[in-house]
């Protein structure tokens, strides 16, 4: 069951996984980790099933560098990030040798950072506050076109006898909805991360799909 926050509920020092990515509510993400920093943080979350928070880097690497002339004050290069995110939860995840984890994860909802610290061995935690999750929208006549772009999609991929696991949308699929058709084309399309991230904030489904199908006409994909 995915878990939601109510409008008044905060989470108090959620760890953080600054990457370079956008993880949309309702997509997959994996992750290789070999980091001591996420090694206990993922392993506590997957024991206790508790979420944790993807948010997207505007400065610094997925992985700690060390950077003695940097600002931080531990030695290490400067991270930063946005501060709207998605809850994680793990589904799976297999440790294939000491030290490294295999994690497969979904997006839940979306948040906004209060206030953030990093921890001395450089995890990051949060306090944050849910936002709204998408109105459910019915997709409108001149915008059933991405619909129909990523059925047929799949269709094809699944024709070639792409694995399941490997698929890029998993069900259950939602469509007739704005907000799933739009968000499953924004993990999908090509687009640099600033602009994976403006979509991802957008309150209104309806404008995500919109902006959405532009890029897919653009790019020939929707006609």
């Amino acid at each position: 069951m995915a878990l939601k926050m109510s409008d008044s509920l905060a989470l108090f020092s959620l760890p953080l996984f600054p990457l370079e990515t956008v993880l949309f509510p309702g997509g997959t993400l994996a992750l290789r980790i070999f980091e001591v920093r996420y090694l206990d943080m993922i392993g506590k979350c997957h024991k206790t099933g508790a979420p944790f928070g993807v948010v997207a880097l505007t400065q610094g690497a997925e992985v700690r560098k060390a950077d003695a002339g940097a600002a931080s004050s531990d030695g290490f290069a400067l991270e930063l990030f946005h501060t709207v995110g998605t809850l994680a939860t793990i589904n799976e995840l297999v440790t294939p040798q000491p030290g490294l984890m295999m994690v497969g994860c979904s997006g839940l909802q979306r948040f906004r950072m209060t206030h953030q610290e990093k921890l001395k061995h450089g995890l990051w935690v949060a306090n944050v506050m849910p936002l709204a999750n998408d109105l459910r929208v019915k997709i409108p006549d001149d915008l059933k076109v991405a619909a129909v772009a990523l059925d047929n999609l799949l269709h094809t991929l699944r024709a070639r006898g792409t694995p399941l696991a490997q698929m890029p949308v998993h069900a259950p699929y939602q469509f007739d909805d704005c907000s799933w058709v739009a968000n499953r084309w924004c993990e999908l399309l090509p687009m640099p991360l600033a602009q994976r991230q403006r979509l991802m904030e957008l309150d209104n489904p309806l404008l995500r799909l919109e902006l959405v199908n532009d890029l897919l006409e653009r790019n020939g994909i929707a006609t």
